[in-house]
């Protein structure tokens, strides 16, 4: 998540096939690791990204033909960047809007669109939306990360309420420094769990009449 929108990494690539085109980081595992820790050493080492809230197996990509030449099985992961942390990334890396990519390597811009469609999936019946946000945050800055992720506008008074029903937010006691405009401080509030839960296994939040 950066600037209230949804955004992925992707790099171009230096070599052939592709040359020159947008994919998505990735690498190949070491003898001495799972795949988890090899992503995190992937993006660590490569693009400077630290700190992933949450990493999950995506899907696995086999069709024969998805790229040229030997035969390439891949399997894809979701990793959430909380929207407060901003990586240094090389000159051939660069944040790209999911809801507008540019040209892609391969199969690539169907399994990001993949991993956006699971996120948004995930944010109704999960507390996923920890791995989005900052620590601390207030409603509003929420409402902002929850409409951009699932691509219609919500209202912050009801995702308040619909969160604080299923026990996830917590109130930190204190509040945000007041904007330009003064008014009443902004309260503050974190997570009350930084690890995926099911929260609502028949819960799905639907956009209004008019987004639809």
């Amino acid at each position: 998540m950066r600037s209230d929108t949804l955004q992925v990494l992707l790099w171009r690539r230096a070599l052939d096939p592709h040359i020159g085109r947008w994919s998505l980081p990735g690498g190949r595992l070491r003898p001495d690791e799972d795949v988890e820790t090899s992503i995190r050493r992937q993006l660590a080492e490569k693009v400077d990204i630290k700190k992933l809230k949450h990493v999950e197996q995506l899907a696995v990509f086999s069709t024969p033909d998805r790229v040229p030449g030997p035969r390439v099985v891949a399997t894809a992961f979701l990793g959430l960047v909380p929207s407060d942390v901003d990586p240094e990334v090389p000159e051939d890396t660069s944040w790209h809007r999911v809801d507008d990519l540019p040209r892609t390597a391969f199969d690539h811009a169907e399994i990001v669109l993949r991993a956006r469609d699971r996120l948004r999936s995930k944010l109704s019946y999960t507390n996923l939306g920890f791995a989005l946000a900052p620590d601390v945050f207030t409603i509003s800055e929420l409402r902002g990360l929850y409409s951009a992720a699932l691509g219609y506008r919500i209202a912050a008074t009801n995702l308040q309420r619909v969160l604080a029903r299923r026990g996830l937010l917590e109130p930190t006691g204190q509040t945000a420094p007041p904007g330009r405009s003064g008014g009443r401080p902004a309260a503050l509030f974190s997570f009350a769990c930084k690890g995926i839960q099911v929260t609502d296994p028949f819960a799905v939040l639907r956009p209004p009449p008019a987004a639809r």
